[in-house]
C-alpha cells in the first residue's frame, strides 16, 4: 500500500510540475519525500518537466475507430468512443477521474457527503463559462442531471442516476443531491461521460442541439459518423489543458485505413491499433505506440430471456467451449489477459481473485448440453469489428473451439456501420466491448442490473439485484468485499455474458504529439481525455 501511495504521489508530482502548477523546489521536495534522491529528482525535473512543457498551439488531426451515422449530440445517447471523445473536449462535468484514476474536481469546486452517505452537497467552481459567456450555475446542473432521468427518459445513464431522489439549488452555486439510499461512490458516478453539464434552458430542459459546452473547444463541425472539427476555446479555465488551436476528429472504422493515415501522417493519432501488425508500427521511428492495461473488456452477450440461452446449462456450455487463452495470444497478440465472466477487472477493489477460472473443456460443456437435453447445439454469433478489433476473428475462432463440445457456432458478420443500433440489444448472441467503469456497482449498475437499458444479456436474478443494493450502501470493506465476490461469482455461473478477455488499450501517435507521463486506464485514448490534455511538441 505504501508503494502504491509512493508511486501516485511520484505521477501527481510530475503532472502537477508539467502543468506549472508547482514549481521546481515544491517538486523536488516532494520527489525526494517519496525516496528519489536528489541527483535523480534534478534528473526527472530536466528530462520528464521542462522538457515536457505543453505548447499551446497547432493543429490535431485524430482518426478513431467509431463514430456512426446515427451519433447525435444529446448526451442520453452517447455509446461509442467518438462520442465519449468529443464530450470531453467541449464539455466539462462536476466530477473527473483523473489519469492516476482518482477523483478530482471539475465544475464542482468540492463536495461534502451527510453521515449517512444520502445526501451529498456539491459547491460549483466560480468562474466556469460556457462558449457563449454565459456563467456555470445550479440551474444548468439540475438541468443537466435530470435530462437522465424519470421514466420516459432512455438515457444509457438511467440506472446510475435512478437513486437520486430529488436535486435543489442552494443559490447559485451550490447543489445537493438527495439519494433514496447511501452511496459512498456518489461523486465517482456523476462523472459518467453521459452527464456533461450543459446550458439550461427556459423549461428546465437542457440545450444539448447547438452543442455549446464549457469545456476546452468549440464544437465548429459535427458530421455524424465522418468527423467533427473544433476549435481552442480561449476563455477556458483550466489554462493548464486545451493545448491545440484546432482538432480535426475523423471516423475511420476500418483498421488498415486508421494504420494508413498515421503511417502516411494524415493522422496524428489512432486508436484500436491493429494488433496483427503493431510490431510494424513499432519499428517506425516517427510513431509511438502506447499500451495501457485497464477494465477494457470484451465479451459476447447472450439475451437470457431467448431460448436456447434461457437455460442456464446451455450458457455454461458456451462458457466452456471457448478458449480464451487463445483468444488473447491470437486476437490480442498478448496485449491483455483472459476474462472469467464477470465485468471486473484485476486492479479494482474487490476483484474476486479467488474465484476459480472458467477454462476451455469441451467434456464439461458436453455435461451441460446433456443436461439440457441436448446432445449438440446449433447458434448464430453476430460479429462485426465495430464491437472490438478481431472480433469476426475471435468468432471464428470460438466456433473452431467449440466444435468438439458439439456446438455449431455460425458467425454471421455484420456490417461495421449501424452495429449498435442494429445488431447489439436486437440479435441474441453477439460481439460486445465495454471500457469498463471506475468502480465495481458503477458497472454492475450500468449492464446487469434488472431492466436497465444496456443490460445485453437481459439478466434477471434477485439474489445478484439485493446484493447490488446493499453492497452500494455498505460501509465496512470487508462487508462490501464479500457482497461484491458473491456477485462476480452468480455472474460467473449463471450470467449471460461470456467475457472472454481484458484487453489493454492499445493506441498510437506521431512522435510529435506529447502526453503526460501517466496515462488515464479508464478508457482509450487517456480515458477518451486526449483533446484537451494532450499537445504538440513540433
Amino acid at each position: 500500500m505504501k508503494d502504491q501511495i509512493s508511486k501516485r504521489i511520484y505521477f501527481e508530482l510530475i503532472s502537477n510540475a508539467q502543468a506549472r502548477r508547482i514549481s521546481r523546489r515544491e517538486f523536488m521536495q516532494g520527489m525526494i519525500a517519496t525516496g528519489v534522491s536528489l541527483s535523480a529528482a534534478s534528473s526527472l525535473w530536466t528530462i520528464k518537466v521542462h522538457a515536457q512543457t505543453p505548447k499551446k498551439g497547432g493543429k490535431f488531426k485524430i482518426g478513431i475507430a467509431h463514430g456512426q451515422t446515427t451519433d447525435n449530440l444529446d448526451p442520453a445517447t452517447y455509446e461509442n468512443g467518438f462520442m465519449s471523445s468529443l464530450t470531453f473536449g467541449v464539455n466539462n462535468y462536476l466530477t473527473e477521474v483523473s489519469n492516476d484514476g482518482s477523483l478530482k474536481p471539475e465544475v464542482a469546486e468540492s463536495w461534502e457527503p451527510s453521515a449517512d452517505a444520502k445526501t451529498w452537497t456539491f459547491k460549483l467552481r466560480q468562474g466556469v463559462t460556457f462558449h457563449n459567456g454565459k456563467d456555470v450555475t445550479a440551474e444548468d446542473v439540475i438541468a443537466s442531471i435530470n435530462h437522465h432521468r424519470g421514466e420516459a427518459s432512455q438515457s444509457a445513464a438511467k440506472p446510475i442516476v435512478a437513486p437520486i431522489t430529488g436535486i435543489k439549488a442552494d443559490g447559485k452555486g451550490v447543489v445537493v443531491f438527495e439519494l433514496e439510499s447511501g452511496n459512498a461512490d456518489f461523486p465517482f458516478i456523476i462523472s459518467d461521460y453521459h452527464l456533461p453539464i450543459l446550458q439550461a434552458n427556459a423549461d428546465g430542459t437542457p440545450n444539448w442541439q447547438d452543442g455549446v459546452g464549457c469545456g476546452a473547444y468549440k464544437l465548429k463541425n459535427f458530421d455524424p459518423g465522418v468527423r467533427a472539427d473544433f476549435e481552442r476555446n480561449s476563455d477556458y479555465w483550466k489554462s493548464d489543458r486545451g493545448h491545440f488551436d484546432e482538432i480535426e476528429m475523423i471516423s475511420i472504422v476500418d483498421p488498415a485505413s486508421r494504420t494508413n493515415g498515421l503511417v502516411s501522417g494524415e493522422v496524428d493519432a489512432i486508436d484500436r491499433v491493429d494488433l496483427k501488425t503493431v510490431h510494424l508500427l513499432q519499428r517506425k521511428p516517427d510513431v509511438k505506440i502506447h499500451s495501457i492495461a485497464g477494465n477494457q473488456h470484451f465479451t459476447f452477450p447472450m439475451h437470457t430471456n431467448v431460448a436456447p440461452f434461457d437455460n442456464n446449462d446451455v450458457r455454461l456450455a458456451l462458457k466452456y467451449a471457448i478458449n480464451r487463452e487463445e483468444i488473447v495470444e491470437k486476437v490480442l497478440q498478448g496485449y491483455g489477459a483472459v476474462g472469467n465472466d464477470h465485468p471486473i477487472g484485476s486492479g479494482q477493489r474487490y476483484y474476486a481473485s479467488e474465484l476459480e477460472q472458467t477454462s476451455y473443456d469441451p467434456e464439461r460443456a458436453k455435461e451441460h448440453l446433456k443436461k439440457a437435453g441436448m446432445d449438440s447445439l446449433d447458434v448464430d454469433l453476430h460479429v462485426a469489428d465495430a464491437a472490438f478489433a478481431g472480433a469476426v476473428d475471435a468468432g471464428v475462432l470460438y466456433a473452431e473451439h467449440a466444435k468438439p463440445a458439439g456446438i455449431n457456432i455460425n458467425v454471421v458478420r455484420e456490417p461495421n456501420d449501424g452495429y449498435w443500433s442494429n445488431v447489439w440489444l436486437k440479435k441474441p448472441f453477439c460481439a460486445c466491448y465495454w471500457s469498463g467503469r471506475p468502480t465495481e456497482d458503477w458497472m454492475f449498475s450500468t449492464a446487469y442490473a434488472s431492466g436497465v437499458d444496456w443490460n445485453d444479456t437481459f439478466f434477471e436474478h434477485e439474489k445478484f439485484n439485493q446484493l447490488l443494493e446493499a453492497a452500494r450502501s455498505e460501509l465496512d470493506e470487508a462487508k462490501r468485499r464479500e457482497m461484491y465476490v458473491e456477485m462476480q461469482t452468480i455472474m460467473n455461473r449463471d450470467g449471460g455474458t461470456i467475457v472472454s478477455m481484458f484487453a489493454s488499450y492499445v493506441y498510437a501517435t506521431q512522435a510529435g504529439i506529447s502526453t503526460e507521463e501517466q496515462l488515464g486506464t479508464d478508457g482509450a485514448f487517456d480515458g477518451n481525455r486526449l483533446m484537451e490534455r494532450w499537445w504538440s511538441n513540433s
